[in-house]
């Protein structure tokens, strides 16, 4: 049986430039990777876990739940991939923190995806991604400092790649990374709830 690790991964300073005024940044930041963290721990046929920065821990302890498995990774998406391989999975994919409002449908994609192509990413609206899914052990020749946040991540996959059809792009979501990108939240889309409640209050 093909063992599927979702990722949640925590790294770099909580992104303040979205935070809506009266509202600390570490915990809209909080709020963001919990309703994330809900949505991977939701879906079947995938096993949750969550990477994190050492500085990230204790930000990562606080939103799983209990029995969910905490990874400190010092280093990007690929590292994170490279981690979970050695945890025995056959396929994985990283997530970034501040999608909260992401469907579950764009979550199995990339999945969908591996089953044809060795990598597969959810590109980010705007540039960076939102995931980078790939069969594991992870393809020697995936960049190893891809970032999520990386404006040219896509141009670069598809540079990588030995052949075109060795990187498949599922549907675009938005990362919620300035204040302008917060109206884009739907209160009529299922799930953030964590995010919403906080908006909210």
């Amino acid at each position: 049986m093909t063992r599927r690790a979702a990722a949640l991964l925590l790294a770099g300073p909580p992104a303040a430039r979205a935070c809506p005024p009266g509202i600390a940044p570490a915990e809209f930041a909080r709020a963001m990777a919990e309703d994330v963290a809900d949505l991977l721990a939701d879906l079947p046929g995938l096993e949750p876990v969550v990477a994190a920065a050492p500085d990230r821990v204790a930000d990562a302890e606080d939103v799983v739940w209990p029995g969910t498995p905490v990874l400190e990774v010092a280093g990007g998406p690929v590292d994170v991939l490279t981690a979970l391989a050695e945890q025995g999975y056959d396929e994985a994919a990283v997530f970034a923190a501040d999608v909260p409002d992401l469907p579950g449908l764009l979550v199995a994609k990339p999945f969908s995806a591996l089953s044809t192509v060795p990598v597969a990413a959810a590109p980010a609206d705007g540039g960076g991604l939102v995931a980078l899914a790939c069969r594991l052990p992870v393809p020697a020749w995936l960049p190893v400092d891809v970032d999520l946040d990386e404006p040219y991540a896509v141009e670069r996959l598809k540079a990588a790649a030995p052949s075109p059809g060795d990187v498949v792009l599922t549907p675009a979501w938005r990362r919620l990374r300035r204040r302008e990108d917060l109206a884009a939240l739907d209160p009529d889309l299922e799930g953030w709830e964590a995010t919403r409640a906080l908006l909210a209050g």
